[in-house]
């Protein structure tokens, strides 16, 4: 035994109530052995799986994917699109999985590994939690169009409704003999456009972001419905949310099928689909399209919010997450891809008809979604048939997402306070709902669209990247890259190779600084159509990005302040990983994680795993070859 582990097992800190313990104070006092089969784990082989693909798979892939391809050099844009995912996408997602599994923790106690930057995970539940709030009122509009779909003729079809203007004209209806829209009538605006400013935001009644008016009381219906659903869904954890993922996963994909199937048959679909892929190849020569390509990247596989670290940490120890990642990380790209034709097929079909260039009517965002998209239905047959099928896709697209936030919050917190929450799981899942239902009812505002284009514009925006950076660089450059591959070694039974070691040391962390170099550089405040939002504003949003970076080194500063010695001292004992970092289950400690666990009575947990199952299978011949390779280690360095 190294020195460190016998002075650990002399000395022994004095004991704090286990009651008060969190994961991260955990030494070597008596604990519960059943811990992690407390935690809870996935039921069903498929559970986790899906849960990625739901969570990657949202409402991005839709309305914002297109419109970044065509923007940005249409088919060239898949160039830099692919080569992100493989430098920035891929390994991230590779690594937040392997640090969930392998620890069985959430976002906050995972940093058992490196005590020091414990705030990243804080940031981590400060970023998702914010982005949870106004994530619940997009999912609240789509509810509200669901519902204004269930009639003979939609809602936002006509003119003449008493919120309609008199700058209000159905555009089909007005083209002259060549089959154009007259110039004088380029300014008016469409129905559908009216419906979602005047009618479902009402945002005539606000004045601006500082007088956001009065609550509007079917949004806010739509909005406690939405976390009602949220709720049910997430109430037994994974062991719920699993099986809802099989629809909700799932479900989309057909209606996306059906809808891109509906889509290219129309009358000038293909005029739309070559906008959209027409490569124009000089677009890559600006760094703007490497960007936007690993920006979409980044934020579509929603790395660094603890979504895929929590959902890891329910797999066994021995799951095939090498597989998942490509399975996952390639099936969410040709998910955008295939998002893609079934918008711009639609988009075709609608400038035929309008008479208008395709790019006239290519919107992105809500624009597209509460828009554009619901104005093209209205030109269909059985256009309540289709407006339903795509708001429902809609739908189940942004909840799967919505779970995984919500259980990163409600799993990072029972992770640290155990014994308090875990036995009241639901309760507390109960409380955070209704907390951040009441948070978000100023988005049910008359003005509420300003507070969510704020929150959206600077949540998840420079913080993010800082947060990620950092886990990357903790992780490989701190913890260190040879021991984070023999801890994969020892889970899945090979070691990473030189493209994930690459990716994770250097090409990952570069990219990322560039983005965020490339963000700061290009900052441009945040502005909702002809409205500019006042300089309080825009610095309370700069603050809001700010105070997720800020929880990296009030966390390192707390962690040094509970250590002793000199500076350099405690912030080499605060970078050392905890005496029960590692695997949960103690069969699955070997080698240096021999009896480091909590509560541990046996020096070998091998021998209990073969006692317990019989037979050495090859994660056991991995686990004594990584023995053998930390004795070679040890008696080369005596």
């Amino acid at each position: 035994p190294t020195w460190p582990h016998l002075f650990g097992l002399f000395y022994r800190q004095p004991i704090t109530p286990d009651l008060l313990m969190t994961p991260s104070d955990q030494g070597d006092v008596d604990l519960d052995m059943d811990f992690a089969a407390d935690r809870g784990n996935w039921t069903g082989k498929l559970d986790f799986l899906l849960s990625c693909i739901g969570y990657c798979v949202g409402l991005g892939n839709v309305w914002r994917f297109p419109y970044r391809a065509y923007t940005n050099g249409g088919g060239a844009f898949l160039v830099p699109y692919f080569l992100m995912l493989a430098i920035c996408g891929i390994p991230l997602f590779f690594l937040e999985l392997s640090l969930g599994q392998f620890s069985s923790l959430g976002p906050l106690a995972v940093w058992k590994i490196s005590p020091l930057f414990k705030g990243a995970g804080a940031a981590m539940l400060l970023i998702v939690g914010l982005v949870a709030i106004y994530y619940n009122m997009i999912i609240a509009y789509v509810l509200f169009y669901l519902f204004a779909s269930l009639t003979s003729n939609l809602p936002w079809e006509h003119c003449g409704n008493w919120w309609n203007t008199d700058l209000c004209l159905e555009h089909r209806g007005a083209k002259d003999g060549n089959g154009a829209l007259p110039l004088n009538l380029t300014s008016t605006v469409s129905p559908s456009e009216e419906y979602w400013s005047r009618y479902v935001l009402h945002i005539q009644g606000s004045r601006g972001i500082g007088s956001p008016g009065e609550i509007r009381w079917n949004l806010c219906l739509c909005l406690l419905l939405a976390w009602v659903i949220v709720f049910l869904c997430i109430l037994k954890g994974v062991k719920s949310s699993g099986k809802v993922v099989y629809f909700t996963a799932t479900f989309p994909y057909l209606i996306l099928l059906m809808l891109l199937v509906r889509g290219v048959t129309l009358p000038g679909a293909w005029k739309g689909i070559q906008f959209y892929l027409t490569p124009q190849f000089h677009h890559l020569l600006s760094s703007k399209v490497w960007i936007e390509a690993a920006l979409q990247i980044f934020y579509s596989l929603g790395v660094g919010f603890g979504g895929l670290l929590t959902f890891a940490s329910y797999n066994t120890f021995h799951q095939n997450i090498y597989r998942d990642t490509f399975i996952v990380t390639l099936g969410n790209a040709i998910t955008s891809i295939l998002a893609g034709f079934a918008i711009f097929s639609v988009l075709g079909y609608m400038s035929q008809e309008l008479g208008v260039p395709v790019d006239q009517v290519a919107k992105a965002g809500p624009g597209l979604a509460f828009v554009v998209y619901p104005q093209a239905m209205t030109m269909l047959p059985l256009s309540p048939f289709w407006s339903f099928l795509f708001f429902f896709m809609l739908l189940t697209l942004g909840l799967d997402s919505q779970f995984a936030f919500l259980e990163t919050i409600v799993t990072a917190v029972t992770d640290e306070f155990p014994y308090y929450l875990r036995p009241k799981k639901a309760v507390f899942s109960g409380l955070i709902c209704v907390a951040m239902y009441l948070m978000g009812l100023v988005l049910t505002t008359d003005g509420g669209m300003y507070w969510l284009v704020l929150l959206d514009d600077y949540s998840a925006s420079f913080g993010l990247m800082v947060v990620v950076i950092t886990t990357c660089l903790a992780v490989t450059r701190v913890y260190g890259i040879q021991r984070f591959c023999r801890d994969i070694h020892m889970m899945l039974g090979f070691k990473p190779g030189l493209y994930f070691r690459a990716c994770w040391l250097f090409l990952s962390p570069a990219t990322l600084l560039a983005l965020l170099v490339y963000s700061i550089v290009k900052y441009q405040p945040s502005e909702y159509g002809s409205y500019h939002f006042p300089a309080w504003a825009e610095l309370l949003g700069i603050l809001m990005g700010l105070l997720s970076c800020l929880m990296i080194p009030a966390g390192m500063l707390v962690a040094v302040l509970r250590e002793e010695g000199s500076l350099w001292e405690r912030l080499q004992q605060a970078s050392r990983p905890a005496m029960d970092w590692g695997p949960s289950l103690e069969e699955n400690r070997t080698g240096m994680y021999v009896a480091t666990l909590a509560g541990s009575q046996s020096p070998k947990p091998l021998m209990v795993h073969m006692r317990k199952y019989g037979g050495i299978t090859s994660f056991e011949n991995t686990a004594i070859e990584v023995d053998r390779e930390i004795a070679e280690e040890e008696e080369s360095m005596m």
